[in-house]
């Protein structure tokens, strides 16, 4: 390792989820449990009420989430706040990824050669306790988080974290060489992680287990199995593989538009057979597999894309 790789740094999140703000601005004051640190997801969603939620979409307060360890782009800081791009995460709105602000709080600056090209655990539950370097309990972190892995002890996987090195459940987490060696997963296997999440709570710009909307949900199960798509619906459309509605198979994305279908595409969902699909529909509501025929869904389907590949190719 030269001098210089050994000095880079890179910026990752040091709370079990962090809020991606449209501006700095945006948090109110019933927000102050997802802006501190500790964070207090659950005690934040739990508090909100089905106004305050509402008012999340439509005030345009939240862009995206991030999850504990999860790297960002720190463009600049003011005050008690980043400017971010987080890089995992593609959107037309940054060629680098997708942008906003999160609480300087919630960073932390660690050497790039301790997160970089390592071995990877990933939680594979819907969440998992983190325990410290002296295996007292630390918070509760969410399904998909991805820590550096340094070594098995025992029942315990040892991993990098944010503030030192810690344990977690082997059996609530999957071993990979690196982030890359995740295995491409089919549209059965996309369905499969889904179905973990029935009657888990939409939220607007969720990327946690302790809730998803729409493009999220779509988002992380491709992620789950080696994808990596765009994080809005919008840009999810105009990805992938252009599928005839015809033609759709399970695991395909199904995305819906306004004006019964020929306006601006406001929804997306997964294609789950059999005329159904899988999505989090909207605030108030909970993840869940319908029957599209007869549904407001049925008259506003527009298009789909498939992001996944036969596995037995």
């Amino acid at each position: 390792m030269t001098q210089a790789e050994a000095t880079r740094t890179t910026w990752v999140v040091q709370v079990p989820v962090a809020t991606v703000w449209t501006s700095h601005e945006a948090p109110r004051s019933i927000d102050l449990p997802g802006i501190s640190n500790p964070t207090k997801i659950k005690d934040w969603l739990d508090s909100l009420t089905y106004e305050s939620s509402l008012a999340l979409s439509d005030n345009n307060l939240i862009q995206s989430q991030l999850l504990y360890g999860e790297e960002v782009i720190v463009d600049y800081v003011e005050g008690k706040w980043a400017s971010v791009v987080i890089p995992t995460q593609p959107s037309k709105k940054d060629d680098r990824g997708y942008p906003g602000y999160v609480p300087i709080n919630q960073l932390k600056e660690v050497p790039e050669h301790e997160w970089i090209g390592q071995g990877v655990a990933v939680v594979n539950k819907n969440t998992t306790l983190l325990l410290d370097d002296q295996g007292e309990p630390m918070f509760d972190i969410s399904y998909l988080t991805s820590l550096p892995a340094l070594a098995e002890e025992g029942q315990f996987i040892k991993v990098r974290t944010p503030h030192g090195t810690g344990y977690v459940l082997e059996l609530d987490v999957s071993l990979y060489p690196s982030k890359e060696h995740i295995p491409k997963g089919d549209g059965a296997a996309i369905l499969k992680e889904g179905e973990k999440f029935v009657d888990l709570p939409y939220f607007w710009g969720g990327m946690s287990s302790y809730g998803y909307d729409c493009s999220g949900f779509a988002y992380n199960m491709h992620k789950a199995n080696g994808y990596e798509i765009p994080r809005d619906a919008t840009d999810q459309a105009l990805s992938g593989i252009e599928v005839n509605l015809e033609e759709i198979e399970p695991g395909d994305l199904l995305f819906f538009a306004h004006d019964e279908g020929q306006g601006s595409i406001h929804h997306v969902g997964i294609y789950y057979g059999d005329g159904k699909m899988i999505h989090s529909p909207k605030t108030g509501k909970t993840i869940e597999i319908i029957k599209l025929n007869g549904t407001i869904y049925g008259r506003e389907l527009c298009s789909a894309r498939r992001y996944w590949r036969d596995t037995e190719e």
